[in-house]
Order: structure tokens, then sequence, then C-alpha cells
């Protein structure tokens, strides 16, 4: 739609109660996204952005636990005036609200996913919600997009619609009738099977779209858009701009696939959340951008740092060309990600430390360099004698009236003469964050004047945001999340610079 020269935006409604996913595991929804604004949010609005190239707000991300929140204090506060606060019409009232600010925005197209499965007792008030929008707007102006699963039954090798039948029944009881299926498929679907899936959902068979299993993640725009989804939703709202200009993510999309036959490096990601790939999700997706902009395949693993000792780092990480220390909360790994960090320092192996990976670095730095043995954070240990790593006096009163973190972008200027200047190819630079604690100012002569360069700091230089080492092919850290702004036709530098050091003749 976008590329129909649309305006367009992205938002997601999750059911949970949760406020936000800010206090949640990455075991639970993978990765938390931050925006600009610093809405800590769901990592979907990460593919939202890389996907579409358009900065997300605080309102893009809307949870059950937002609304309820905002409906109580709405309340207590009497602004209701006596009335009886129900699901209907006071929370539905305030869903509907969060899709139409978007009003305020100057967007043409306002795409809304809601989190869960029909027939899910938590996303009952966000489906009236949006069934009510269908009724207070002109037919032309909604559609509804049903995403259903198609399973393959491979006894019998074939694809079965029951599943979607029963979802698109569910939603119709609700007073939902979809304009479009998206149908989830590892096999083609057959015309007789989307004949069968129109006759008996109710929609007409060109509406029934393949969603099928592609090889890249990045494929699928130009597989929907060969399938006629785009096209589809235009005939619905009635939009005049149905020529879509797709030549700029064709040529990703064929760089990609030229990338296989490219010269592999292997990569690690030293954490802690490793179970589950989705914890590092942008992480992983900027290293991949990264590759495509230097015409090589990136091989990356995720490594569990509490795993690695100082007896078997060398065993552990000696294979891989680079090494990621990404960011993360709590004392569990840590000394893992130290001995790793010390190897990639000594060793010359290029290394990117991200939030977490850069005070790591500091306390790295500190105990093996500056010989400060017990170096540590005050986030793992509050009375340390040596806290290269602690809260600034001014955070603790911050934190006193309820703020805890750091977060969304601020701005980061950078020292002309450091390899981090080079690498952005400008002095200021805006990057998001999510973190607490902060690099210890106390030792800032010191480190630099043992080899830890600061380069960069906040505008008014208060705030250590990198720190990197001269000799070295390539030893980067950063105080913020530089993943977040990374696209895949945008590389981000950092990834860029940090790929191409581990490219040999």
């Amino acid at each position: 739609m976008k590329n129909r020269g649309y305006k367009i935006a992205n938002q997601k409604l999750d059911p949970y109660i949760n406020i936000d996913p800010g206090t949640m595991s990455p075991y639970e929804h993978g990765e938390v996204f931050v925006t600009d604004d610093g809405a800590e949010t769901d990592l979907d609005l990460g593919h939202y952005e890389r996907f579409t190239d358009e900065n997300l707000t605080e309102n893009s991300s809307i949870t059950s636990g937002k609304i309820y929140l905002e409906v109580i204090e709405k309340e207590r506060k009497g602004d209701y005036l006596g009335k009886t606060v129900q699901v209907i019409p006071h929370i539905t009232d305030a869903i509907k609200q969060k899709i139409y600010n978007f009003e305020k925005m100057g967007i043409d197209i306002v795409i809304t996913e809601i989190g869960g499965t029909v027939g899910d007792i938590e996303s009952g008030p966000m489906l009236e919600a949006i069934r009510q929008i269908g009724i207070e707007q002109k037919e032309e102006d909604t559609v509804f997009i049903h995403v259903t699963l198609l399973p393959y039954i491979s006894g019998s090798k074939e694809l079965k619609s029951k599943p979607t039948q029963h979802s698109v029944k569910e939603l119709q009881a609700l007073g939902i009738m979809p304009d479009i299926l998206v149908c989830r498929a590892d096999e083609k679907i057959s015309e007789n099977m989307k004949e069968k899936i129109a006759l008996f959902c109710n929609v007409k068979k060109e509406n029934v779209i393949e969603n099928k299993t592609v090889s890249n993640l990045y494929e699928i725009p130009l597989m929907l858009e060969e399938e006629g989804l785009a096209n589809a939703v235009c005939k619905k709202l009635n939009l005049k701009n149905t020529n879509s200009n797709n030549e700029g993510w064709e040529k990703l999309i064929k760089s990609i696939k030229e990338n296989q036959n490219y010269k592999k490096v292997k990569i690690a990601i030293v954490g802690k959340y490793t179970k589950l790939e989705d914890s590092y999700l942008s992480v992983i997706e900027s290293i991949k951008h990264a590759g495509y902009k230097n015409l090589v395949n990136t091989d990356i693993e995720l490594v569990d740092s509490e795993q690695i000792t100082k007896e078997n780092v060398k065993d552990i990480i000696g294979k891989y060309n680079g090494i990621i220390v990404p960011g993360g909360f709590g004392d569990r790994g840590i000394e893992g990600m130290i001995e790793t960090i010390k190897y990639a320092r000594e060793n010359k192996v290029p290394f990117l430390g991200i939030c977490l990976g850069m005070q790591m670095a500091v306390i790295e730095f500190a105990r093996n360099v500056l010989k400060l043995e017990d170096a540590n954070s005050e986030e793992f240990e509050e009375n340390c004698k040596n806290a290269v790593i602690h809260i600034m006096k001014e955070q603790k009163e911050i934190r006193k009236k309820g703020g805890t973190m750091r977060l969304g972008a601020y701005p980061c200027k950078l020292k002309k003469d450091s390899k981090a200047y080079n690498i952005y190819g400008k002095e200021e630079i805006s990057e998001r964050h999510r973190h607490r604690y902060e690099y210890n100012n106390k030792y800032r002569m010191e480190m630099e004047k043992a080899g830890l360069k600061i380069a960069g700091t906040s505008p008014d230089e208060t705030l250590v945001e990198m720190v990197e080492i001269k000799n070295h092919p390539f030893f980067e850290a950063c105080q913020f999340h530089p993943e977040f702004k990374s696209r895949p036709d945008k590389p981000h530098p950092l990834f860029v610079s940090f790929v191409k050091a581990q490219i040999f003749d």
C-alpha cells in the first residue's frame, strides 16, 4: 500500500493484561521492541518498521492492560459522571479511540492487527470494538482481513480447510464478516480448495489469498502482491492507486538470493536468552541486513553465556568470525559474557557490544586491563567498591519518582577522531535506548588512558554512549540499541561495519 503512494500506519492490539511487554521475560513473547518515543512494544512492531520503513509510536502498541488502566483511572477521577462502567461502551470506546487517533496524523490507511486467536476470551472486547468501527464507518472505508491456517496432513497428502471454516464461523458469530482470507499454508492451495473455502466461508474466490512458505522473510510482500492481496484491499476500499512501485524491493530480494552464493561468515550472539531465537530478533535481522549490504552470507548462532568459562571460552568462541553481546537484565550469565569479551579483545575478533554488552565490555576492561578485580555494576552488586557501571545521582532521584529507565530516542555526539564517527559519517546521531545503568564518569580518565576510548557521549558530555578500542579490527560498544533502526534496504552502519570487518582476503 505504501508502494502505491499511500501514507500508512501499523498498529498492534494485544489482548494480554500486561500494560506493555516491558516487564515480561523474552521467553514469553520474544524481544521488547522500543519506538522513538520510548514505548516498550511487541516484537511485531519491529517487523512493521523493517517492512514499511515508517517509525511507529506509542499509539501503535495497545494492550488490554493499557486500556483497562486508562478506563479505571478515568472512573476514579469521576470522568464517567457516576455511570456504571462496562466493557460496552467504555472499554470498546477506549479501544476505538486508539484506532481513530491516527485520523489526526494525516494517515491514509491504518492497518490494525488483533493479536491472539478468534474465540479467546481476552480478545473479545477488541473484536467487538472493530465490529463497531465497521458499522460506524462507510462500507468502503473498512476491510476485514482474517488470517487462518490450512494444516497439511502428510498421511493423506492434502491441505485441510476445516480449521479455517470453524475460525470464520466463530468470527461471523461475533458479527464480523471477513472480506479477505489470508490462508497460511506450507503447500500450494489448489483452485478447487480456494473455491471450497470461498463457498463455505462466504467470501469471493479471488479474496482467498494463499500465504505460502517462502525461503526468506522479505519475500513475503512480493509473494502476497503476486497473490493479489493489495489489489483486493484497494478494490474493497475503493482506492484508485492500484499500480505499485516495487522495483526497490525486487532489487533487494534479488540481492538476498544472490547472497546465498557468497562467502559465509560465522557470527555468535552470546547472551542469556538463547532458548528462543525471537529474544534477539532485531539483532539477528540487523546482522542479515549487513550481510546483504556486504555481499556475504551470515551464519548466525546463539551461544548461551552461562556455558562459557575461562577454561572453555576458546573452544566455544574460537570458531566465530565475529561476536555480539546483546542487551539484557540481571546477573545470570554475565561472567561468561565477560570471558567472551576478553577473548574478543585479546584475539582481535570483531566485537559489537549492545547495551548490557557495552557495560560488560567496560567491566571486562576494568578488571583485566586496569586490574580492578572487583569492578562490577551496581545492578549486580549494589555496594561494590569499584562500580564502573552505576546509577547516577540524578537518575536515583528520577527512580524515586517512579521512572526507572532511559527509554526511546536520545541524541549522541560522536568524537571526530573516533572510529564510530567514521562509521556513521556524522557528528550527531539519534539512537533508541532501554536501560537503567550508566558508565561511571569517575573512571573515564583512567579508562581512556589505558586504551578504552570514549567514542560518543550525550551532547552535554555527562553520559557515555559509546566506547571503542583503537588497535583492533572492530571493537565497538554502545549503550543504545542500534538494531531497532536497521532496515533490510537501509542496514544500520554499525552492523555493516561489524560484518565488513570479518571479510578477509
